[in-house]
């Protein structure tokens, strides 16, 4: 594993679009956000910046792995990860430092713990591999034409089954669904995708640390769906 971070170029809201890029050795990966059933979930300490107000992650459309009868969610051979840095002031300097920990794995899973600083080159310049990668984010549910968005929600003896009905065309190719909650603690399970004609069902199982059902805050419910035809990210999920 080698880290860089890449400078990228201002945008028009003075903001810089950076990038932090990560190769990996043939045969490793490491993971997205919500990594699935056996991923360790990468972390960001941007606290020791200067002139930073606000970092916003731009991630591209994972890869789903299969093996031996889990499924985790991430990246392989390379990941280009956008980094939108909003300054506390766009006419000065800003300077990023940024500590990482992640997981990368091939037989077995290693933890990784990156440190990286950059003094940010303004207004700097396009950047082709942050331009491809911005290109893979996952479409809004509006703009990839996702209706009738609902929510069950049920109690079980640990926590919450959740099921969720999307009025999506079939792509014609395996749908993986991830669930997120406003809440990084609590536990959520791999989830079961079905189709019933242009309705796309999943189930998932929501696991608080207390072991108990608690009140879901569904405004803070996303919903990332994955296919050969890239990712649709759907926020929020009302009662039907």
């Amino acid at each position: 594993l080698s880290a860089t971070l890449l400078p990228g170029w201002q945008t028009e809201g003075g903001g810089q679009m950076a990038a932090l890029d990560l190769v990996l050795a043939p045969g490793w990966k490491t993971y997205w956000r919500s990594p699935g059933d056996a991923g360790i979930p990468p972390s960001f300490d941007w606290s020791g910046s200067q002139n930073v107000r606000a970092v916003k992650m731009h991630w591209p459309a994972p890869s789903v792995f299969e093996s031996n009868g889990l499924r985790t969610i991430g990246y392989h051979d390379r990941l280009i990860l956008p980094v939108e840095i909003i300054p506390v002031d766009p006419l000065l300097p800003v300077v990023l430092s940024l500590r990482m920990e992640l997981g990368v794995c091939d037989e077995i899973c290693l933890p990784a713990s990156l440190d990286l600083a950059s003094n940010l080159l303004r207004p700097g310049a396009p950047d082709s591999g942050i331009s491809a990668a911005l290109a893979q984010v996952a479409r809004s549910a509006s703009a990839a034409g996702v209706g009738d968005v609902s929510c069950t929600v049920d109690p079980i003896d640990d926590g919450l089954r959740l099921t969720a009905r999307l009025r999506l065309p079939d792509p014609g190719s395996e749908e993986v669904v991830a669930f997120e909650t406003a809440d990084p603690a609590v536990w959520v399970a791999a989830a079961a995708t079905s189709r019933q004609g242009t309705d796309l069902i999943a189930v998932t199982e929501l696991v608080p640390p207390e072991g108990a059902p608690f009140a879901l805050d569904r405004s803070g419910v996303t919903l990332t769906i994955l296919s050969e035809d890239g990712a649709i990210e759907v926020r929020g999920c009302p009662a039907p």
